[in-house]
């Protein structure tokens, strides 16, 4: 069993359906759910979905190393990103090596780097009146939104769309794709 585990900030949408798609899987399985926000409602769905959730805080992350002894433990061969807003640390980065892949909600490398994610990756979109947007699932590097691609998806915008609908159109790309490109590049 290839034991996967995801990485959040926020309201867990991306997380949970991950978490669904897998669910009953004989090859893949999402072990566990680690999020950085302590009022992250992705801790209330890993509660109602049955998958153990830990909250770790910025030094689990980046100074004692916590993190990455708790996924050393818990036998982790994959790590996701499904919302996570922090820069992976470096011990994370060598562990996990082609095997920490991040979902981005625009088609990068347009609208990528610190600062650009969720609404304000969409406002910037609308404002720059593009004629569409999409998602790009990519590999993890030192830095934020330049690693290799895996795949995108892409949909189109009117005149009219506002980041509210824009960000509905990519959360259905979301939720459509993520998982099974998780499959796909997990299962080589």
């Amino acid at each position: 069993m290839i034991k996967l585990a995801i990485l959040a900030s926020g309201n867990g949408t991306n997380a949970q359906r991950i978490s669904e798609y897998f669910h009953g899987n004989d090859k893949i399985g999402v072990d566990c759910i680690i999020y950085n926000k302590k009022d992250a409602y992705v801790a209330k769905r890993a509660q109602a979905l049955g998958v153990p959730a830990q909250y770790f805080g910025r030094a689990d992350f980046y100074e004692n190393g916590a993190v990455l002894r708790f996924l050393q433990e818990r036998k982790i061969d994959w790590v996701i990103l499904a919302g996570f807003l922090w820069l992976v640390p470096e011990d994370l980065l060598k562990a996990y090596p082609n095997r920490i892949i991040n979902i981005h909600p625009a088609l990068l490398p347009k609208y990528g780097g610190k600062g650009m994610y969720g609404h304000h990756v969409h406002e910037a979109v609308v404002a720059n009146k593009e004629k569409e947007s999409g998602i790009t699932i990519h590999i993890v590097d030192q830095y934020y939104d330049k690693g290799t691609t895996l795949f995108q998806a892409k949909c189109e915008l009117s005149d009219e769309d506002t980041p509210d609908t824009v960000a509905e159109k990519i959360h259905v790309l979301e939720q459509e794709y993520f998982p099974k490109v998780i499959e796909k590049a997990v299962l080589g």
